[in-house]
């Protein structure tokens, strides 16, 4: 009885000879691709992420307007990192203390998870990846952390970063934050505002600028009084520039 080349030991081996040539050929693809963005979104804004994507499918809609960093106030740019991440000038993308306090706070608390995502990580996941928190999205996460800070640098994480950042339902952004809380360019918005928007940040579909709840109203003061802290600071005045100077005290 005839024996098909298939059932064969030879056929079989020859079989996943071929599958396993093409995974290391759809696995060096996908190197060669995300190599090619990652040097891409140095200098061009990515087009659409999967979370704005999303927001638009599930019709939350999608207002946004990306600009470069010299149409940013360097009071947004410090409220953000007074914020979300105090120690993003000086750390390599990942705030390892903060790791090991959160890790801690979930084994004792696993029904509230506790994030310690720098900015640089979240840049990772907004740019790159999906919302979640499967092992396989973080481990993904810190190689993209990892690699942009190598390639980017802390100017263009940051500039990216006020770019495609949630900053209400269906907006993105801190100039278009700015255009619809404020009626007025991200550029021109003063330390307050600046905190108002960054007092949003951990849940912009939960939390509102406009009206603002007491919360954020105190949340909002809270980071002022970091803003106040850190602006002197030599390594943050590099990542964020000039700061405009201050307002006269009105008698």
């Amino acid at each position: 009885m005839a024996t098909s080349k298939e059932n064969k030991p030879g056929g079989s081996v020859s079989f996943l000879s071929k599958c396993w040539k093409w995974v290391k050929r759809i696995f060096i693809w996908l190197f060669i691709i995300q190599l090619f963005l990652i040097i891409l979104f140095k200098w061009v804004n990515p087009p659409i992420t999967i979370t704005q994507l999303v927001s638009w499918v599930s019709g939350h809609g999608l207002k946004r307007d990306y600009i470069n960093t010299g149409n940013i106030s360097p009071h947004a740019k410090l409220a953000v990192i007074a914020s979300e991440d105090q120690l993003f000038p000086d750390h390599s993308g990942f705030d390892w203390k903060s790791i090991k306090k959160a890790m801690k706070y979930n084994e004792r608390k696993p029904g509230r998870i506790h994030g310690a995502s720098t900015i640089s990580q979240q840049v990772a996941k907004n740019v790159f990846l999906w919302q979640g928190r499967s092992w396989i999205r973080k481990g993904l996460e810190t190689y993209f952390t990892f690699m942009i800070e190598q390639v980017w640098g802390k100017k263009r994480i940051l500039e990216v970063y006020l770019n495609v950042i949630e900053t209400g339902d269906g907006l993105f952004g801190i100039e278009a934050a700015a255009q619809e809380y404020f009626n007025k360019p991200a550029k021109n918005l003063t330390k307050q505002e600046a905190a108002m928007i960054a007092a949003c940040l951990p849940n912009p579909k939960r939390y509102k600028v406009k009206p603002p709840s007491s919360y954020i109203g105190y949340r909002s003061r809270v980071i002022v009084q970091q803003m106040n802290n850190l602006q002197t600071d030599p390594d943050i005045q590099r990542v964020i520039g000039t700061l405009p100077a201050p307002d006269k005290k009105k008698n």
